[in-house]
């Protein structure tokens, strides 16, 4: 994988009623996000609160996957923390497992960075992994990072490391930055906010998607994307599954998605999640099932 394309799911982490990560709802989730056509996973992004996971819980979880038969060459984990130490650790045990890439937030906190900051975080991440497998994925989410990684800095990262910074996932929502990003690093793959933005963005010479609402409608989306490549009139389907996005934007990604996975599976256990966030309930789960009707009823069946 030199250049990633199609649609990612940053997979939901499902938990235990005592806050550990529930392992079969885990698995079975990954498992289904694939057979209804996802091209890639990407544990351990925004929507799987990767954040409020320790490093030892991330690596124990990618490890899970990988031994229930997921390739790795699949997965496209987050990997970016904070302290530089923690994402070459994180970053080292993905590569060595052999996940097609690495998803990297810049470094926060310390907003006033700059581009000059984070270009020596990225050039000494890459530099210590010190393996030509790494394939890195640049994670632009600045309304919760506070700190964005731009135009320029994409370019001067590509153009340092051509072979190691392949991809670029804009999760901003602002178009301009999007169309900014494919004109400044071509060798880029660029993938805008959702796939609320797939078509346009495929037109424009973006990849595809990394999309949080990949977990519950992959395979409309992927159809869209297949049909899109393929030059196919996409109106009425690009309709449905913006309508289809909207309506669990909305609501709340997260505790959405959880709330219609408790309601469709029986597992209650999908509506807990970690602190900061308060837990999903079978109410919301419900009343956002009626909502979608008919272009819900494949969640939860295999």
């Amino acid at each position: 994988m030199s250049r990633p394309q199609g649609t990612i799911a940053p997979i939901l982490t499902p938990f235990e009623n005592d806050g550990r990560i529930a392992r079969d709802l885990w698995i079975s989730h990954a498992k289904w996000v694939l057979s209804q056509g996802a091209h890639f996973l990407s544990p351990f992004g925004t929507t799987g609160e990767a954040l409020s996971l320790s490093l030892s819980e991330r690596m124990q979880a990618l490890e899970w996957l990988v031994q229930a038969g997921i390739s790795p060459t699949r997965m496209m984990p987050g990997t970016g923390v904070t302290a530089l130490p923690e994402t070459i650790e994180l970053s080292k045990h993905a590569v060595g497992l052999g996940c097609a890439g690495v998803m990297v937030l810049p470094s926060f906190f310390y907003t006033a960075a700059g581009d000059n900051g984070q270009a020596r975080y990225y050039s000494e991440l890459i530099e210590r992994v010190a393996n030509p497998a790494l394939k890195m994925i640049l994670y632009h989410i600045p309304q919760n990072s506070g700190v964005p990684v731009s135009p320029a800095l994409t370019a001067r990262l590509s153009a340092a490391f051509p072979e190691t910074v392949v991809a670029y996932k804009d999760s901003a929502g602002d178009w301009n930055n999007t169309a900014a990003v494919i004109a400044a690093a071509p060798d880029v793959a660029v993938f805008p906010s959702s796939e609320a933005q797939l078509t346009k963005g495929l037109a424009s010479g973006a990849a595809g998607c990394i999309s949080a609402t990949v977990n519950l409608n992959a395979a409309a989306i992927r159809a869209l994307y297949d049909a899109t490549m393929a030059g196919k009139d996409v109106t009425e389907a690009d309709a449905a599954i913006k309508s289809f996005r909207k309506v669990i934007q909305d609501a709340g990604l997260i505790p959405a998605m959880k709330a219609m996975l408790a309601v469709r599976s029986g597992d209650t256990r999908w509506l807990n999640l970690r602190a900061p966030h308060e837990n999903a309930t079978l109410e919301h789960g419900k009343a956002l099932l009626t909502a979608l009707g008919p272009s819900a009823d494949h969640i939860g069946r295999s």
